[in-house]
């Protein structure tokens, strides 16, 4: 068995990045606590999606990991559309007259992914997977960070319920309104807090049957993508095709959001208002998102202290590639982290991971807003243009499902590599 590294890693935040870094720590026999500020693991929201080089990141960190991941995820419902991510169809005409529009439902694009296609998981059953391969006495409950700072040559931690803890490190997973982040930039820096998108969503489950009755086996069972003027609207099988998700995307004019919530409840009236022209809603009453997302932060790490998933870089869900990149850092930062075997060397470990991941996720932050552009034909060279619009979309997110990992593996190691011999 290989002996454990000399020093002990706190994670602050036990979402689907947390653990996922935690599971790479432990296999890596490197010590580490997980302090979740919630009185248990819990994750909000039904469902997530991982593109083929999350999947691929999973089974890198651990194979159980995927093996989690299969167990609960769904796919496209016909075995002909399984490498699909999603079908792009029009949902509202961009023309008022009639001899510019296009016909609702007219087909645009046909977008694959891969072996895997779009997949849906739902967040609390993935959680549950990734949580029965960590230790009882790993994670801490009730411990929302405060402060931090150093003690001698260890990081202390300062918890709102007035209890500290000692590390050698801290790797922030606390989410989109992180703390350790607004400790890494500082609470003024214009990156530290999370911006809005100009975007918001509905979001809905409907009993499946309910949905083939309506729509026809194919659009029910098969992800698709309707694309309209300042709207899209997605929808997807989850619960082992028991279920159709859908999210209603819809630009704020204004582009401001100015409600401290992010999160507010909402009528079927106001959804009918806001898609009036898309041939109606399945949708009842729901809650509107608002969408966030993260300025480019101009370091991942300061010190002891790294961030990692959305409390570095998050993004708006039009890529379906956020947790997947929380996924990817956990994997190139339990490596790094595994090469060492002194603590002295944890801020090379670090620094490397910032060269290796800032750039590719914040990319993902940026291409994922213009993708809804795309969606919702505001792209000033796309517009309405469908011909444009299904060149790009057969090809624009191939950067992210195509990745390397291990070759970005090895450009992590070469890149600690380097400094150490500076």
């Amino acid at each position: 068995m290989a002996q454990q590294r000399p020093f002990h890693v706190a994670v602050c935040g036990g979402g689907i990045g947390g653990l996922c870094l935690t599971i790479g720590l432990l296999r890596r026999n490197i010590a580490c606590t997980l302090y979740e500020a919630a009185p248990a693991f819990a994750e909000i929201g039904a469902g997530v999606s991982f593109g083929p080089n999350a999947v691929r990141a999973m089974e890198l960190i651990d194979p159980e990991i995927a093996k989690g991941f299969e167990k609960c995820v769904t796919l496209n419902g016909w075995p002909e559309k399984k490498e699909t991510w999603f079908d792009f169809r029009i949902g509202k005409t961009h023309s008022e007259d009639e001899k510019d529009s296009v016909a609702v439902d007219t087909y645009v694009a046909n977008v694959k992914s891969g072996e895997w296609g779009q997949t849906s998981v739902h967040r609390a059953h993935f959680l549950d997977e990734l949580v029965k391969l960590i230790p009882k006495n790993v994670p801490k409950f009730g411990k929302r960070l405060n402060e931090i700072s150093m003690a001698g040559e260890k990081v202390l931690l300062k918890f709102e319920d007035g209890t500290k803890a000692e590390a050698d490190a801290i790797i922030g997973c606390d989410g989109i309104k992180s703390r350790t982040r607004k400790i890494l930039l500082g609470e003024d820096h214009f990156a530290a807090n999370a911006v809005f998108s100009g975007k918001y969503a509905y979001r809905g489950l409907i009993p499946m049957n309910i949905v083939v009755n309506a729509l026809g086996d194919e659009l029910a069972r098969n992800s698709q993508i309707y694309m309209g003027p300042q709207g899209h609207v997605l929808t997807f099988p989850i619960e082992k095709g028991k279920t159709m998700n859908v999210v209603a995307f819809k630009t704020k004019l204004d582009g401001k959001w100015e409600d401290q919530k992010w999160v507010l409840p909402s009528t079927k009236e106001d959804v009918l208002k806001d898609f009036l022209g898309w041939g109606g809603t399945l949708l009842e009453s729901t809650d509107i998102w608002a969408l966030f997302d993260h300025p480019p932060a101009p370091t991942y790490y300061e010190g002891r202290l790294c961030l990692l998933g959305d409390a570095a870089h998050a993004s708006t869900p039009h890529q379906g590639a956020g947790a997947g990149q929380a996924i990817e850092d956990a994997l190139i930062l339990s490596d790094l982290l595994g090469q060492i075997t002194s603590s002295a060397n944890i801020e090379q470990a670090f620094r490397a991971y910032d060269t290796t991941r800032r750039p590719r996720s914040q990319l993902v932050v940026t291409t994922s807003r213009e993708a809804s552009y795309i969606y919702e034909m505001e792209d000033k060279d796309i517009g309405a243009d469908l011909n444009k619009a299904k060149k790009l979309l057969e090809t624009r997110c191939r950067w992210i499902w195509d990745e390397n990992l291990n070759l970005q593996v090895m450009k992590a190691r070469d890149a600690m590599a380097t400094e150490s011999s500076l």
